[in-house]
């Protein structure tokens, strides 16, 4: 086998993340491809030869698989969003579910209760918050903006359908897209780090229906988008603008940094509830981008925590204080940490909002700021980002002795990771769940309880 060749076979199983395994018995080796579903007779190519194992690049699916259905999106499998369309929901709840507990019960010790995972209340429309990008449809092409094309870096499909957002998401994008081609500007090419538009954020409440709408350019001199803003305000809309903003990256990163907001109109954050709470969410503050499924997510966590009446609570990597304020009211103290500053000062206006005297809220690297707190927990709530717990400040958390402890995971192969040492280091998992915030992705959320082991 070597790179560049082209074979046939059948995706005999999807392991997380999106990775389909093929069988070549003719060459003794197993080869893993993305962006498969289970049964499906695919040609691919070679990518990578490694000893036993090769990857590959799906370049046609010959055969559909028997589970298969047609997706709802048009997009789907240009866009480069969403990889499960076109499998029905059961279907994909089932697939994330064998890949969740397969890949658990290799990372936990002993016996545990697995709870399954949970759907989503809304398979479609579901998101508050995309971010869009600006770039060309092809090489020397139109002006687009969407989403990254399915395996590439630069070309940018115009997702005018899209199906994860509604359709205030949708005429808002095609209406900013009419406007950045009137004014023949070109988007800022990361290559040559050089152009205007770089990203369109738009942000909207399930409960309230506020809208937060934000262009992200280069500072390079620019039109008056006002007569943008103006347009945006004509659009007949479900929801109410709470805000359209404009923001200045200048950075090199393919990524939306602000480097300076300026409001166009009307104000630089919105409302959102959740559980009977109300939060204020700024442009970039962390905040579930699934409303419903994250009220979902907080019941579990809620059960899981057990009884927090006159318990001293942390939870570290807090956000916007979400969780920390659904645990606070009948517990004596919650204490947040998180290190995006933007976050904090939401969190502390939040829990000011919903009358919570009870919350406090420190900004800062969990690593640094723990042995700051001068406070010693009863129970802890981990919420970390993507790459999961920094070793060292698990080790310190794990000081402090807790009886139980909650571990929310966006990334399941970090939380099998860090289970490795929370084990090893006196806890076991009592219960488990995964919590579907992601339909028509690969993407699943874990929630996992925790008990500290007794000699």
């Amino acid at each position: 086998m070597r790179k560049g060749q082209v074979y046939e076979g059948i995706i005999e199983s999807v392991e997380f993340p999106n990775k389909g395994r093929i069988v070549l018995l003719e060459e003794d080796r197993t080869v893993i491809v993305k962006n498969g579903i289970p049964g499906q007779r695919v040609r691919f190519s070679v990518n990578k030869v490694r000893s036993g194992k090769a990857e590959g690049r799906i370049l046609e699916v010959l055969e559909a698989s028997p589970l298969e259905r047609e997706p709802a999106c048009p997009h789907f499998g240009e866009c480069g969003g969403c990889t499960y369309q076109n499998l029905p929901y059961e279907e994909q709840l089932r697939l994330k579910e064998g890949q969740i507990k397969a890949m658990m019960d290799e990372a936990v010790d002993g016996a545990y209760i697995w709870e399954g995972v949970k759907p989503s209340p809304a398979v479609y429309g579901y998101r508050n918050k995309m971010e869009f990008s600006f770039g060309d449809e092809y090489k020397d092409g139109p002006l687009a903006l969407g989403m990254h094309r399915r395996g590439s870096f630069h070309d940018i499909v115009n997702v005018t359908d899209c199906q994860i957002v509604d359709e205030d998401y949708r005429r808002i994008l095609a209406c900013t897209l009419e406007y950045a081609r009137e004014t023949k500007l070109p988007y800022y090419h990361r290559m040559r780090h050089t152009g205007y538009f770089r990203h369109l954020l738009v942000r909207k409440a399930v409960k309230t229906k506020e809208i937060l709408i934000d262009l992200v350019t280069t500072g390079e001199s620019a039109p008056d988008l006002g007569e943008w803003a103006d347009r945006l305000l004509k659009l007949s809309l479900e929801g109410k603008v709470a805000g359209i903003l404009h923001t200045r990256n200048d950075s090199v990163a393919d990524m939306v940094k602000d480097e300076g907001t300026e409001v166009l109109y009307g104000q630089d954050y919105f409302y959102e509830e959740l559980l009977g709470l109300r939060f204020k969410i700024t442009p970039f503050s962390f905040f579930q981008t699934n409303s419903l499924g994250a009220e979902v997510l907080y019941e579990i966590v809620r059960e899981y925590i057990g009884d927090t009446k006159d318990k001293v609570i942390f939870d570290l990597y807090s956000g916007t204080g979400t969780i920390a304020q659904i645990l606070a009211p009948v517990a004596k103290k919650v204490v947040g940490v998180e290190i995006v500053e933007e976050a904090v000062e939401a969190a502390r206006e939040n829990a000011r909002l919903n009358g919570l005297s009870n919350c406090t809220f420190w900004a800062g690297d969990v690593l640094k700021v723990i042995d700051e707190l001068r406070e010693v927990p009863d129970l802890i709530v981990l919420d970390p980002p993507r790459d999961g717990v920094n070793p060292k400040a698990l080790e310190r958390i794990t000081n402090f002795g807790v009886e139980r402890m909650v571990y929310i995971a966006c990334k399941p192969s970090s939380l099998a990771r860090d289970l490795e040492m929370l084990q090893g280091r006196g806890y076991r998992v009592e219960k488990m769940a995964g919590i579907d915030l992601f339909p028509g992705t690969y993407h699943t959320e874990c929630v996992v309880g925790m008990q500290r082991k007794h000699m």
